[in-house]
């Protein structure tokens, strides 16, 4: 079962396109405003990696690199974490 929708769902075949996803998760009645970034770009020695930077909107975020071996493993590993994200209420941001 696919659990990716919208403009995510083409991510495997519009890989050299999209650059980045962008989600946020925005309640006010519990004061919270949050972002996610997922991107897969070349390192400096040729390796792909994923980054994944978050934090609160309008605030310095957090950001983790990690190296894969393959273009398809990263694009797993993005896909996974876009499922857990949306599964906690994340939403993708449009455009």
């Amino acid at each position: 079962m696919d659990l990716v929708q919208g403009p995510a769902r083409d991510w495997r075949m519009a890989q050299d396109t999209i650059s980045y996803l962008v989600l946020h998760r925005c309640d006010p009645s519990c004061n919270m405003a949050r972002y996610y970034v997922l991107s897969i770009e070349p390192s400096l020695f040729g390796d792909v990696t994923l980054i994944r930077e978050w934090g609160r909107i309008g605030q310095p975020g957090r950001r983790r690199i990690e190296l894969y071996e393959s273009q398809s493993r990263a694009v797993e590993a993005l896909e996974t974490w876009l499922r857990r994200k949306r599964r906690r209420g994340y939403l993708l941001r449009g455009g």
